[in-house]
């Protein structure tokens, strides 16, 4: 098997594995009680949370922990609208958001906020130029990611933050999801006051994430209750997932040149082949800095994405079509559409995404097995085509 889903979700690291499992055995109070074992479980948590500040630059008490990336995006929007709602009621996003952004603003839409979607050019970033139009003194929040999850494009966050410096009563937000751990993600120094990330897209567990929250800034909680996360997220911290977190981003800190130096040399070989294939058609911006390394995108224009992932499913390898929570929806992609691409190529996406255990070996494989399938897909193609024109009879 090859599994080329990485921005979906990643396999987790052998040594997380085990310090999870050493956690759950030994330290199982609740970090919230005052005896010896409580205080032993709120030890690690606390060191956890040292961990995740350092490698973002950051304090310990601008780290908060969530249920993944979906939870810190929602508790970032809904808590900064619902905290600032008396500032004014006009936000902004992207129309290439991941849908857990993108849904929370359709919501905030129904709650009576006006909301302004930027587009994207046809290489995938957005429009720098509608922002800065969009922009009035009623606006209180901005939120962009920083890695597009279906395409791999960068956006220009720095440039954003740059252009909302001047203007205190507007908030930034990212989606750092597929960036944390892979670029150097620094939230102050992009001018971030909201920053989402998520353990399983860097090798670590399921189900627990973080917002970078800004010191001083404060927010309408999403869960009431016991206070817990300095009361913007009550609840029973999960000690293992948390644990896992730290010790998952700390080791793609340490292995990040090694990820940069594997994952674009993979990249560069799968674009030459898609490149070399007439029948696709690559996406994104034809400069690798302005992609992330470890994704590819490209658009098979008259074929089903869903065929293409099932075919390649045949030889033993797994891609994607685009966000694993909306690849079960037939409809063209939202932001692939977004870019100006037409329904044909909207529509028949795929998104190869892939972590440094991956060799050119790997590649190549894939390759071989992207040429065989669109040969095959091709065939039957053509002799559907026969097959319609002769009256449902494929010779007569």
């Amino acid at each position: 098997m090859l599994y080329f889903d990485h921005a979906a979700s990643s396999p987790m690291y052998e040594e997380v594995i085990e310090t999870m499992a050493e956690v759950m055995k030994r330290y199982y109070g609740n970090p919230s009680s005052l005896h010896k074992a409580g205080l032993e479980a709120e030890r690690l948590v606390r060191r956890a949370r040292e961990t995740i500040a350092a490698a973002l630059h950051a304090s310990p008490g601008e780290i908060v922990f969530t249920s993944g990336g979906t939870e810190s995006n929602v508790l970032a929007i809904r808590g900064a609208a619902a905290r600032f709602a008396g500032r004014g009621k006009h936000l902004v996003t992207t129309s290439i958001e991941h849908a857990s952004v993108y849904e929370t603003f359709r919501w905030l839409e129904k709650q009576g906020f006006r909301v302004t979607y930027l587009s994207a050019d046809e290489t995938g970033q957005v429009r720098l130029d509608e922002l800065e139009k969009a922009l009035t003194d009623e606006t209180i929040l901005v939120s962009v990611m920083y890695v597009n999850n279906e395409t791999g494009r960068i956006q220009p966050v720095a440039e954003i933050g740059r252009m909302l410096k001047d203007r205190p009563k507007t908030l930034f937000h990212v989606d750092a999801v597929q960036a944390v751990g892979k670029l150097g993600v620094n939230p102050a120094a992009i001018g971030a006051d909201l920053l989402s990330a998520s353990a399983h897209k860097l090798r670590g567990p399921k189900g627990v994430g973080i917002l970078y929250c800004r010191e001083g800034l404060e927010l309408e909680p999403l869960l009431p209750g016991g206070g817990q996360e300095g009361g913007l997220r009550s609840g029973t911290e999960n000690v293992p997932a948390i644990v896992g977190m730290a010790k998952a981003l700390r080791m793609a800190m340490d292995e990040r040149q090694q990820f940069l130096q594997r994952t674009a040399a993979v990249r560069a070989r799968l674009v030459q082949c898609i490149d070399s294939l007439p029948q696709l058609a690559l996406t994104g911006s034809r400069s690798p800095e302005e992609m992330a390394p470890h994704i590819v995108h490209f658009s098979f224009p008259g074929m089903k994405a869903e065929v293409i992932v099932h075919a390649l499913e045949q030889h033993g390898i797994y891609v994607s079509t685009r966000s694993a929570c909306s690849s079960a929806d037939n409809k063209p992609s939202r932001v692939l559409s977004a870019m100006g691409l037409d329904r044909s190529r909207a529509a028949s996406g795929i998104r190869i995404s892939f972590s440094a255990m991956e060799t050119l070996d790997d590649a190549d494989r894939l390759c071989d097995a992207l040429r065989r399938t669109i040969e095959l897909l091709s065939l039957k193609g053509a002799a559907a085509r026969v097959k319609e024109k002769n009256g449902g009879h494929l010779c007569t």
